[in-house]
């Protein structure tokens, strides 16, 4: 045979190679490319090129670099707490329930501070007030107008702390809702410290507890904001640095701890807080913001003024309530943002529970309502191998999209991110809230004693990794193993964090540098040990009190466990 005779083919040979060609360049030319260069997610932190013994090295947001300046605010005109509400910012939203713009915020502040300081009696730089206000406008009002009479404010994480804050740190004055009001007067009796109390009430106040606890001076909020309407008092004009709040939580062994924030750490805050997502995607005043975190805390605080800042929507889940927080399942408490009059949620603060509620409930629906659910989840898992998410594509439109729907309601076509904290993310439970939301899930690390994120994801890194196992510690006298659950990405932009107490050899040998985490920063606040014995600190370093691993790309890791060693 020739070597012609070994060419010669037929019209069906001609036809599948012309159709094998075309598949090969359509699955290269079709191929999702990734949102994010590999090169930038493999290089997330920046690490200082020397450490000392027994330390990691101090790492960094890679934006920041090392010799980068930590933002400490949003803008250089923002200095203190009332700067966030920007004047020249006319628009009118929607905060809870009460649809106002910045002039009339700003106004109701001074007209409330000037009424506290007139008819309650309080006195700025010496005066302190306790918040026991769930999120509202009326909470946000108040601490504005403290803020600006320089008169430090008291808050609770829980109220469990309440006794133990009231018998060691009696405020001058406390700001109560109405419905918990018989409870805070029977507490203040069994002290026997009622003659000290000036307490103002948010809501209607029935006059037989006046009658009924006579040595307590009970004011109404209303009323204070309507006497300082009429007799103005000039604010007394905080610097950056000073505290404008004290803020008590759980320390690490269930003792009482507080932190003490200035003006500086909070704005220092919201300027993290922005930072979560990329600029693209920036936080507008289009968006409504929806939070599940109190305004108790620090971290929800930076998330309310975030929202004031930016002039967005704003309201917060019954999951933040201080007050009468009845707990619901995750799903059932992410719509209960729907019974305030806001636009429907584009960007979600919730936790990793609110995360795998909606995710759950999502894949579920679509399992059931769709034959092609294995099909589109292949496909929707493929993209994600690749670094690429979208709700846009054929297997939304024809699985997810009415899943979404009958889950979200009017939130599936609007929300656009959601940033979840508070609690560990377990690493199973990414990739699919991944595919059932399609949208950013950043996972998120805070801490009471931090105003704004200390670790957050980023958006767009869709990288799955292996499971660890728990992980012995380098110390001698710890004899427990650690699990570690999804990273939390690297240090926000105005955070820097090292590693204490780490195995010297292992990490010389090239092993991930697992220690006690310690962390400082703009936003960082001055710890104030009550119940708890004082830990050193180090030109503004804070011990967490959790342990942490650093992956080779500058992400971190948080133990959620601990298991004694065999």
């Amino acid at each position: 045979m020739t070597v012609s005779d070994y060419l010669v083919t037929d019209d069906l040979t001609i036809i599948l190679g012309l159709v094998g060609a075309g598949l090969f360049l359509l699955h290269n030319l079709y191929k999702p490319q990734s949102l994010v260069h590999p090169i930038l997610l493999g290089r997330q932190s920046d690490v200082a090129r020397v450490r000392n013994a027994g330390e990691s090295a101090l790492y960094r947001n890679y934006g920041t670099g090392m010799l980068g300046r930590f933002p400490a605010r949003p803008n250089k005109e923002q200095q203190v707490l009332l700067d966030l509400v920007k004047p020249e910012f006319d628009a009118p939203r929607t905060l809870w329930s009460t649809k106002i713009t910045n002039l009339q915020l700003r106004e109701r502040a001074v007209n409330l501070g000037s009424g506290l300081i007139k008819a309650a009696g309080l006195e700025p730089e010496e005066s302190n007030v306790l918040l026991l206000l769930n999120d509202s406008i009326e909470f946000l009002i108040t601490d504005l107008a403290l803020a600006s009479h320089s008169i430090p404010s008291f808050t609770l994480a829980s109220l469990q702390l309440l006794a133990p804050v009231l018998q060691n740190h009696p405020p001058s004055a406390i700001v109560v809702q109405s419905d918990f009001l018989p409870q805070l007067l029977e507490l203040i009796h069994k002290s026997n410290e009622s003659v000290h109390h000036t307490i103002i009430v948010v809501g209607e106040l029935d006059p037989k507890l006046q009658r009924g606890y006579g040595a307590v001076k009970l004011l109404k909020w209303d009323v204070m904001e309507r006497t300082g309407s009429q007799e103005k008092v000039e604010p007394h004009k905080p610097g950056p640095l000073d505290v404008f709040t004290v803020s008590f939580f759980s320390g690490s062994s269930g003792g009482l701890s507080a932190v003490s924030l200035t003006h500086e750490n909070l704005t220092a805050g919201v300027a993290s807080a922005r930072a979560l997502l990329p600029l693209s995607g920036a936080i507008s005043p289009l968006d409504t913001l929806v939070s599940g975190h109190s305004l108790s805390t620090a971290y929800g605080r930076a998330i309310a003024y975030t929202a004031v800042f930016e002039g967005t929507n704003f309201a917060t889940l019954r999951s933040s309530k201080l007050i009468d927080n009845a707990s619901s399942a995750s799903l059932a408490d992410v719509k209960t943002s729907d019974a305030y009059p806001i636009p429907s949620p584009t960007i979600i603060f919730g936790k990793p529970s609110h995360v795998v509620g909606l995710s759950t409930a999502i894949l579920a629906e679509a399992k059931k309502s769709s034959f092609l659910y294995g099909l589109a989840w292949r496909h929707k898992f493929s993209g994600i191998l690749d670094g690429f998410i979208t709700k846009q594509s054929l297997w939304d439109r024809l699985v997810f999209d009415n899943a979404r729907v009958k889950v979200m309601g009017k939130g599936a076509g609007t929300v656009r991110a959601i940033i979840a904290s508070g609690e560990p993310l377990e690493e199973s439970a990414v990739t699919p809230a991944r595919i059932a939301l399609s949208i950013p899930v950043v996972n998120v690390y805070t801490h009471p004693a931090v105003s704004g994120p200390v670790f957050a994801s980023h958006p767009l890194d869709l990288q799955t990794f292996p499971a660890i196992p728990p992980v012995p510690s380098a110390t001698a006298a710890d004899n427990y193993a650690f699990t570690y659950e999804s990273p939390v990405g690297p240090p926000t932009v105005n955070i820097e964090s090292k590693l204490l107490g780490v195995n010297d050899a292992a990490v010389e040998g090239g092993s991930d540098p697992v220690g006690q985490l310690w962390v400082r920063g703009p936003s960082v606040g001055k710890l104030l040990y009550v119940d708890e014995p004082e830990k050193e600190e180090d030109k503004g370093w804070v011990d967490t009190g959790d342990r942490a691993r650093v992956l080779t790309n500058g992400t971190f890791k948080i133990a959620s466990s601990g298991v004694l060693k065999k």
